[in-house]
């Protein structure tokens, strides 16, 4: 199952209301900074250079600083054209230039690994080399006791003032409700400032180790998600012995209805403008897209939380394969449902393993084609959300797909520790168990009765 230990980290930005203009000083000095660590890693490091972040600290350090044991550093006009540099705010500045240079060097590898396979087989290369980026917009970090403390207006920090870095008091708007947010427990690491248009953030980053649960998967209890078409997403709670407790409809019915009528204003715009971007029309696109997607995550969390799920389980997306005739508004409506199941997916993880739930995901194929029931395949109706039964039985499309999900994940569980002749001798008994697109519900009740 896995590591059962997590750090997980929430970031809390409190926006700065007594300085606007004073700071962007020290924010261009630190950008400045930045830019001048960059090209002297680059003049300095060979491509093979790949050293930790305290011993690269300690490589630059020497490079640029004066110190008495350091009398004449190879680039010494460092100190005058950053005089009085706060030693920790230059630490934390070879620690991000040192992280882009990394980026740069893995990438041009890869370049030139990509470059002499192509020669090797004869192949035309047109790709151009990664280059070098020497300006960025980077965001200072301050550490605590040295570059910021916290009083009670609000915080001190030290910037960069009349020619010289002092302490200086900010006041920030509101102090983030620590309950709220349910990171009162958790660990306040240090803060960075961050600019958004002409506004200024403390952003502060709270960690906390969490531990998921250690439960045998057999011994669960389980959320089933179908991320279907017609409906956002269909649950069901279900026990290890297939018992159902309750299910739960995610329509969004009106953010569809809103989605389907701008995805055509999209393409017909495009059609008149020969393709243009129309950036009006993707803006509210992924606002709507976003919308939907943290919508259906909290609810899919409040439940699964209402009745003490310990695992929630969803089927695997695999690639995204298009089917062929779709065009035009059809085929972007293909893509952002996927793009919208794969956000679910990674927001339902993200939020869930706060709670110390764990993860899981099944086969897709079949869980939609088979019956629940074990009765067969079954045939969709005019209404996508409902299909039938080979004996006549109309039923819920979705959630016979969720039924299968969760029952797959139990089947999993209890012949995965079996051994082969084992799992052999319960394939005689129940066919389906060997073939797992055909595996449904009515499977892990057959493989129970065996078992028992």
């Amino acid at each position: 199952m896995g590591d059962n230990k997590n750090n997980r980290i929430k970031m809390v930005s409190e926006k700065i209301v007594s300085h606007t203009t004073l700071l962007d000083k020290t924010y261009e000095i630190y950008n400045q900074a930045l830019t001048y660590i960059l090209k002297v890693m680059f003049q300095e490091f060979p491509l093979t250079y790949d050293e930790s972040i305290k011993t690269t600290t300690n490589v630059v350090e020497k490079l640029i600083h004066h110190t008495a044991k350091n009398p004449q550093p190879k680039y010494e006009d460092f100190n005058m054209l950053f005089p009085k540099y706060p030693s920790y705010f230059r630490r934390a500045t070879i620690a991000s230039a040192y992280g882009k240079w990394s980026s740069w060097r893995s990438n041009y590898l890869n370049w030139e690994k990509e470059r002499l396979e192509a020669i090797d087989n004869n192949k035309k290369f047109t790709k151009k080399a990664p280059t070098p980026q020497f300006e960025h917009t980077d965001f200072p970090v301050f550490y605590k006791g040295n570059m910021y403390k916290q009083i009670a207006e609000g915080y001190e920090i030290k910037i960069y003032k009349n020619n010289d870095w002092v302490w200086e008091k900010v006041v920030v708007s509101a102090k983030t409700d620590l309950i709220r947010r349910g990171i009162t427990d958790w660990k306040q690491c240090n803060p960075k400032l961050i600019k958004r248009g002409s506004k200024y953030f403390l952003s502060f980053a709270y960690e906390k180790e969490i531990k998921l649960h250690k439960l045998k998967e057999s011994d669960t209890r389980i959320l089933a998600i179908d991320l279907g078409l017609t409906n956002s997403a269909v649950c069901c709670v279900m026990e290890s012995d297939g018992t159902v407790l309750d299910r739960l409809f995610i329509k969004q019915s009106k953010e569809k209805d809103h989605l389907f009528h701008l995805t055509n204003q999209l393409k017909k715009a495009q059609r008149q403008t020969r393709g243009a971007k129309c950036p009006r029309y993707w803006n509210r696109i992924k606002g709507l897209q976003r919308q939907m997607t943290n919508d259906t995550a909290h609810q899919i969390i409040e439940f699964a939380t209402k009745y003490n799920v310990n695992t929630i389980v969803f089927e695997y997306l695999g690639q995204m394969r298009i089917p062929k005739g779709f065009y035009g508004a059809r085929r972007l409506r293909f893509k952002l449902h996927y793009w919208r199941k794969t956000g679910i997916q990674n927001k339902v993880t993200e939020m869930a393993h706060y709670l110390g739930m764990r993860i899981s995901r099944v086969l897709a194929r079949g869980t939609s084609m088979y019956a629940y029931d074990g009765t067969g395949k079954v045939s969709r109706s005019n209404r996508k959300d409902l299909c039938e039964f080979p004996e006549g039985k109309k039923y819920h499309a979705d959630l016979n797909a969720s039924y299968n999900i969760g029952a797959r994940f139990f089947i999993r569980a209890t012949i995965k520790p079996l051994s082969e002749k084992r799992r052999l001798a319960l394939g005689a008994k129940v066919p389906e168990v060997l073939v797992r697109t055909e595996q449904t519900l009515s499977t892990l009740y057959k493989l129970q009765t065996c078992k028992a």
